[in-house]
């Protein structure tokens, strides 16, 4: 059953929504109420008004177009402000992806979503745990002369990534580090010596980070997962090679997390158990 708010407090919250939504827009009573066509003490006995009285439909349709926002956000059935045509076209969105470390969209995106829980897929190893040698093999051929300038500046937005506020949870499959240990399929070629190093330092690095970042290593066999990113509450971002599908619907952001979720209940490594895990890969080396 659909828990309706009490009138009171769906009464203050229009009220309060309303007051921040005139600051953004830069409106006033007199303006607001001048482009609506309401006399000034309408709009200010609506905002003034402590009791549990709501305007009718029309004055609320009327504020939410004039200000640029929703109904459903000003009556508190939407945490998201924006109108229905910028709901819709934001909903799904399709951006380029770069052959980079960590390119500028992907950083937009983890500013936005600071102090929320990032819930990660990677395609291979995540790049926030790659050593620079690593980075350096795995990027230069595509980086070409800039190779080093583009580290550099990668290696950047990665420290902010590790010194964020944000808690890090990656799930990998099982295959994929067997495979980078024994230098195999997309990592032939990669020497033993980097091979090593590299999960030496993940093994130290998934122990001094964690609880804030947690990895946790899942069978494929028995589960699937494509290239997946969720910024918290805001955006899931699926990865398909030269583009990102990106969306900020709350419907599929609740699916693609329950996948994600999936991924962690039923893993085969704990994020407590990775550091002997890997330090065991590097001793096959």
């Amino acid at each position: 059953m659909v828990k309706i708010p009490d009138k009171r407090i769906r009464a203050a919250l229009l009220r309060d929504r309303l007051t921040e939504a005139m600051a953004t827009a830069r409106s006033n009573q007199t303006a607001l109420a001048r482009d609506i066509g309401v006399d000034r003490s309408t709009i200010s006995q609506l905002l003034k008004d402590e009791g549990a009285r709501l305007p009718n439909a029309h004055l609320v349709a009327a504020c939410a177009q004039v200000l640029g926002v929703s109904t459903d956000w000003l009556l508190g059935l939407s945490e998201r402000p924006e109108n229905a045509a910028d709901l819709l076209a934001n909903a799904l969105t399709l951006t380029e992806a770069p052959r980079a470390l960590v390119d500028e969209q992907i950083f937009n995106w983890h500013r936005e979503a600071e102090g929320y829980k990032i819930r990660y897929v990677p395609p291979a190893l995540p790049d926030v745990l790659k050593t620079r040698d690593m980075l350096e093999w795995e990027y230069g051929p595509h980086l070409g002369k800039t190779t080093e300038q583009a580290i550099n500046a990668s290696e950047d937005r990665l420290n902010w990534m590790r010194a964020s506020q944000s808690d890090y949870e990656i799930a990998l499959p099982l295959f994929e580090l067997a495979a980078f240990a024994e230098g195999s399929g997309y990592y032939a070629g990669l020497s033993a010596d980097i091979r090593h190093t590299q999960l030496e330092v993940m093994a130290e690095l998934a122990e001094t980070l964690y609880p804030r970042l947690r990895v946790t290593l899942y069978d494929a066999r028995r589960l699937y997962s494509a290239p997946l990113t969720i910024f918290g509450p805001l955006l899931a971002v699926l990865y398909i090679g030269r583009n990102y599908i990106a969306f900020r619907d709350k419907d599929r952001l609740a699916v693609l997390t329950s996948h994600f979720d999936h991924l962690v209940r039923e893993a085969t490594v704990t994020a407590r158990d990775l550091p002997a895990h890997l330090r065991g890969l590097a001793r096959t080396i």
